[in-house]
């Protein structure tokens, strides 16, 4: 997301978040959300929130390859996973590559390429979850120069808030012993927490119901990346439908799904809404 956290919109809709802590984040060059939003007209005179749903059915590529891999149409979706982000700031010395020795060292990016292969390990020890780091800054950069501060993210997830309270704790305990075995200094905040969400049984039973009225074999699977339906859940019942992507590519320009694939979640989200509708007809 171009403004952190995710979900921004429907954090503030959900009432997970204030309105004014959305205008205030900064995207990576400066810009305030609230700003952003004035600047394009969207900045509305109606309050967050002041429109209610009956319920929400989110229709969205799987962003993962299980679908394909698994040659069926549809994903049911029970809910999608919990999620830590952090950011880490890893602090070395600056210093020459030529004239200082090995032993003197304080290599941050050294101590962060550490830091991120057991990130990574704790990710396989908890599968289905998953950690990751998707942004890293050396600084200063520069070939004869040992990096003296290194900045990257982290991002754990799953599906069991049980497991991923495990995760992070094993987190938090395996970065210090990191930088204090390298002489480095160590600094990282959690930017952003969501629970794992479990989605409404009856909406699930709806597209269950709307895929197997069209035809389509369908896979039950929770969703691996964040969408609006965590927030929205927390207010009004709420599930989601998957298609299947090309190779499981998302947030890439790569990312594909046929024009087919879409017309079958289309379809099975029409079946879905006039199923759930006939309870209050």
């Amino acid at each position: 997301a171009r403004f952190a956290p995710a979900m921004l919109c429907s954090g503030v809709y959900a009432g997970v978040f204030t309105p004014e802590f959305a205008y205030t984040r900064e995207d990576r060059d400066g810009a305030k959300f609230g700003d952003e939003l004035k600047r394009i007209g969207y900045l509305g005179p109606k309050p967050a929130g002041s429109i209610k749903f009956q319920a929400m059915f989110e229709l969205h590529i799987e962003q993962g390859p299980l679908l394909e891999a698994d040659q069926k149409m549809i994903g049911v979706v029970t809910g999608v996973q919990g999620a830590r982000w952090y950011e880490v700031t890893v602090k070395g010395q600056e210093s020459h590559t030529g004239a200082t020795p090995m032993s003197l060292r304080k290599n941050a990016l050294l101590g962060a390429a550490r830091m991120i292969e057991a990130i990574n390990e704790i990710g396989m020890k908890h599968l289905p979850g998953v950690a990751s780091v998707g942004l890293l800054e050396n600084r200063p950069n520069s070939r004869n120069v040992v990096p003296g501060e290194v900045f990257f993210s982290v991002d754990l997830r799953h599906p069991e808030e049980v497991v991923l309270d495990h995760m992070e704790k094993e987190y938090q305990e395996t970065l210090p012993e990191i930088a204090a075995d390298l002489k480095l200094e160590l600094e990282e905040k959690c930017i952003w927490k969501s629970t794992a969400v479990k989605f409404d049984p009856d909406l699930i039973a709806c597209v269950r119901r709307g895929a197997e009225q069209a035809g389509y074999t369908v896979r039950e699977m929770p969703s691996g990346a964040g969408h609006d339906a965590v927030y929205v859940a927390r207010v009004t019942p709420t599930t989601m439908i998957f298609v299947p992507c090309l190779g499981g590519i998302s947030h890439n320009e790569a990312e594909s799904t046929t024009l087919e694939e879409c017309g079958s979640g289309s379809q099975v989200l029409l079946n879905a809404v006039l199923d759930y509708d006939r309870k209050f007809a």
